[in-house]
Formats: structure tokens, C-alpha cells, sequence
């Protein structure tokens, strides 16, 4: 494992039944985060601009997509 390479974690408001993300946040000072499916370990990831990942999630927190 090399500094660039993505560490992933699970947000501690995931459930245990497996729909969730995960996300590298260990990147950002390449301005990328990474997020995957947890359910797909081995496909395919997003990888977003720091500042959309940060107001996604700060529309989340605010309540801005409703209740899921």
C-alpha cells in the first residue's frame, strides 16, 4: 500500500444490512474523494471534487433531501 492508495471506511450511521457507501477519505489533498459501493468492494468507484463531496454532505446533514 503506497500514501496514494485509497483507505476506505463506512460512516458510523450505516446500517448492518449493506446498502451503504464507502468513502477514501484520505485523498483530499489530491482533491479527489473516492466513494464505492460496499457491496462491490472490487468494482467501480466515483470519485468526486472535494468541494461537491462537502456540500453533499452538508446538504445531508442539513436535511435537504428529506428522510430516507
Amino acid at each position: 500500500m503506497t500514501a496514494s492508495d485509497p483507505v476506505w471506511f463506512t460512516s458510523s450511521y450505516s446500517s448492518n444490512g449493506g446498502e451503504c457507501v464507502e468513502v477514501a477519505g484520505n485523498l483530499t489533498a489530491a482533491d479527489a474523494v473516492p466513494v464505492r459501493d460496499s457491496k462491490n468492494p472490487n468494482g467501480p468507484a466515483l470519485v468526486f471534487p472535494v468541494e461537491a463531496w462537502s456540500a453533499f454532505v452538508s446538504a445531508v446533514r442539513g436535511g435537504e433531501f428529506g428522510v430516507l
